[in-house]
């Protein structure tokens, strides 16, 4: 079970959706994660949104006109993006088994997003065979974007992988470090409690 299933109960989707649409009502950006990725590659790019959610950002980057795919878990997040986007590809499928080839898609992703705590959420022990499994899925010089948290003021449990054991992940599985910073504004990486990654394979 991962991490994510042991906190919420697979339960979630309404209220994680909830608290997204309260935020965008208050005025806040919810489309930061979208934004950069959008400054990564152009429109028309294939992106995969591994750990999708209720679909956020890979809604908001299809209608910024990328070609995108969402791969999740949970069914009640799930429920919630193909309600709001019913003609985009949601598949339900652990990232830790994930392949493109069995639900029709070509491994030729332009760029993967893990955006939201995924890899802290992983079942413990998954993450170095769900990096292999994502970096399979993208094209020669293709991207790999994750964002998450390294201590508890930015997580929901207890900080799991660490930068460096992600960075050898991905070392591991192809993939090789560009650039890192703090938020999803491109703020620049000093070291603190959260990291936005870009890999290239």
């Amino acid at each position: 079970m991962s991490r994510w299933q042991e906190l919420t109960g697979g339960m979630s989707g309404q209220g994680y959706a909830a608290r997204f649409a309260a935020l965008a009502r208050s005025g806040k950006d919810v489309h930061g994660e979208a934004r950069f990725c959008a400054a990564l590659v152009p429109a028309g790019a294939q992106v995969l949104d591994a750990g999708c959610g209720t679909g956020r950002v890979m809604i908001r980057l299809a209608e910024l006109g990328y070609e995108c795919v969402g791969v999740d878990l949970d069914a009640s997040m799930l429920a919630v993006a193909q309600e709001q986007a019913p003609g985009l590809p949601w598949f339900q499928v652990d990232l830790a088994e994930f392949e493109p080839a069995p639900l029709g898609l070509a491994a030729d992703f332009d760029l993967v997003v893990a955006a939201g705590n995924v890899f802290p959420l992983l079942a413990a022990g998954t993450e170095a065979t769900v990096v292999k499994r994502l970096a399979a899925a993208l094209r020669p010089g293709g991207l790999m974007v994750a964002g998450f948290g390294l201590d508890e003021a930015h997580l929901p449990v207890p900080p799991g992988i660490t930068l460096p054991e992600y960075d050898e992940c991905c070392a591991a599985a192809g993939l090789t470090l560009v650039d890192r910073f703090a938020t999803w504004d491109a703020a620049p990486y000093d070291g603190g409690g959260y990291a936005v990654s870009v890999h290239r394979r």
